[in-house]
């Protein structure tokens, strides 16, 4: 494979200004009646000088090519002139922004899920995006496409159905991102291209089964919730019969306390307003 070799042409200012004496003479020949002459230099100045001459833009290049033999390739910014029998194929330096498409894979415990990413790239070797691939931006986006795909089979969405997942697409937005842009550098490489950023732009259950884990998701919030209100109802069972032993308020036996505790644990764990009922006799009658 062709190494990139950066080239700096003369200047295509003088060659310009040559073209246009040429073109003069060539014309003034004309008027004098020496045809032939004036032919000649018309001829040298439209065939050996004008179609040298490139103009470079800010962040883009020319890759030259003379007879299928690689010359190298003009990155900096101006205007030139080269070997007028190049082949000068513009290629960009400026960073593209890829929004892929929403892919409907299966993450790693078979759940149909919908993944797209976003990915910024620019090309760092001209040489290998022109000569190593066919098409470097159809093979940014299958390649790209391919990546997204093997990441998503690699994690589950989230640890609802496998709690020992150490990374989810989830939940490891950031090191799922990294490893995306490590892989996407990986399978790039070869077309001279670099990934500089590489971000999930959507994620999301496949619409199939989108209602079925919602409501997992809300299941395993409520359960959630009812264990902290739990824990904080013991709590305050726990410090009110404390405080009702240390300052001698009332003296209750172990079924007056289980009565109690039950009561409390009613009123603070119930989710709607609870109705008191008054007991006029005792806790026997």
């Amino acid at each position: 494979m062709n190494a990139e070799k950066t080239i700096n042409p003369p200047s295509g200012f003088a060659v310009f200004f040559i073209f246009l004496a040429l073109l003069a003479v060539a014309a003034f020949c004309f008027w004098a009646g020496e045809e032939p002459i004036g032919a000649i230099l018309a001829i040298v100045g439209f065939v050996f000088l004008l179609p040298g001459l490139v103009v470079v833009n800010p962040n883009e290049s020319k890759v030259l090519t003379l007879f299928g033999k690689y010359l190298g390739t003009v990155k900096k910014d101006g205007f030139f002139w080269v070997n007028p029998f190049t082949v000068k194929r513009k290629v960009s330096l400026r960073a593209f922004n890829l929004n892929g498409q929403q892919l409907k894979v299966n993450d790693s415990i078979g759940n149909p899920i919908e993944i797209a990413a976003v990915i910024v790239w620019q090309i760092k070797d001209t040489a290998a995006a022109v000569f190593a691939v066919e098409n470097y931006i159809q093979y940014v986006n299958i390649q790209s496409e391919a990546a997204v795909r093997h990441l998503a089979n690699s994690f589950p969405y989230d640890n609802l159905e496998d709690e020992n997942a150490a990374i989810t697409l989830r939940g490891g937005a950031e090191q799922v991102s990294t490893m995306l842009e490590k892989e996407l550098n990986e399978r790039l490489d070869r077309a001279g291209i670099e990934v500089l950023e590489a971000r999930i732009s959507h994620l999301a259950y496949a619409p199939e089964i989108a209602h079925s884990m919602l409501q997992v998701q809300q299941a395993s919030a409520i359960i959630a919730a009812r264990k902290l209100i739990v824990e904080g109802a013991v709590g305050m069972v726990e410090m009110a019969l404390n405080k009702l032993s240390e300052k001698n308020i009332v003296e209750l036996d172990e079924e007056r306390k289980a009565a109690m505790v039950s009561n409390l644990l009613v009123v603070l764990c119930g989710d709607k307003a609870v109705n008191p009922v008054v007991n006029t006799g005792t806790l026997y009658h």
